[in-house]
């Protein structure tokens, strides 16, 4: 993710260093309202938001757009530091920067999830690591438990967080044969086993006669009873009642 140089127009070999002397003195007179000040200070501290892009590698993000993410959290760092806190700009600006990245990431997910189910979502993931700091296993029942709801929330603000995957990303690679996840799908509808029996059905259905085939079609796809069937086709419901045992009889023969 971080093997150019320049990201967002920015030449990052060429950030330049700043002393914690130097931040200071920038610090106390960008407060005072010098433009100049605070443009110099936050290209001097641009380096501390290029070391934490570095911790998203992993995530397969746009480096671009993590830097840009983390410059919005340092200059809130800058507007909202005051001198009087008696800590290090940069102690104070990481968990800002860090924020604006991790909420970057979170809501630029491809699939759209309610702020609320996040945060539900985020507190599981804090609960989790807590039970698993007791050394125990971190079950779906025991965090359920401890948060006090059902546990059907849990699985389902957990899945909504999942990052989506392609049907044809690989699950296995040998020899450069790659298994693709869409080759382990299986479509119980479209068996073979289904298909076959589909076309002795349709077989089966062709040798009935058309008043069996349209007194099965009114009575098991329309729904209706015998005695409309009778009078919509004009013989008695005892004629209907035999023609469709038959075509039943005929069916079953022909597919068992």
């Amino acid at each position: 993710m971080l093997s150019k140089v320049m990201i967002c127009g920015v030449d990052t070999s060429g950030l330049p260093k700043l002393s914690a002397k130097e931040n200071e003195e920038l610090m106390k007179r960008l407060k005072a309202g010098d433009a100049a000040a605070r443009d110099k200070f936050i290209v001097g501290n641009m380096r501390l938001v290029l070391s934490l892009v570095k911790r998203f590698w992993a995530k397969n993000a746009n480096a671009d757009d993590v830097f840009q993410a983390g410059c919005v959290g340092l200059i809130k760092a800058i507007d909202n530091f005051d001198l009087k806190f008696g800590v290090k700009f940069s102690t104070y600006a990481v968990p800002m920067i860090m924020g604006e990245m991790k909420r970057y990431l979170r809501d630029g997910n491809s699939l759209r999830v309610a702020r609320s189910i996040r945060d539900t979502a985020y507190r599981i993931l804090k609960v989790r690591e807590k039970i698993e700091e007791r050394d125990e296993e971190a079950t779906i029942e025991k965090i359920a438990a401890e948060m006090q709801v059902k546990e059907r929330e849990v699985v389902y603000c957990l899945d909504a967080i999942s990052d989506p995957v392609s049907l044809y990303d690989p699950v296995y690679n040998k020899s450069g044969d790659a298994l693709q996840l869409v080759d382990q799908l299986f479509d119980d509808t479209q068996s073979d086993e289904i298909w076959t029996e589909r076309v002795a059905l349709r077989e089966a259905i062709n040798r009935l006669t058309e008043r069996e085939r349209k007194i099965l079609l009114l009575r098991y796809y329309e729904g209706k009873t015998q005695t409309e069937i009778s009078a919509e086709v004009g013989i008695s419901q005892a004629q209907v009642s035999r023609l469709e045992k038959n075509a039943l009889g005929v069916i079953r023969k022909e597919i068992s």
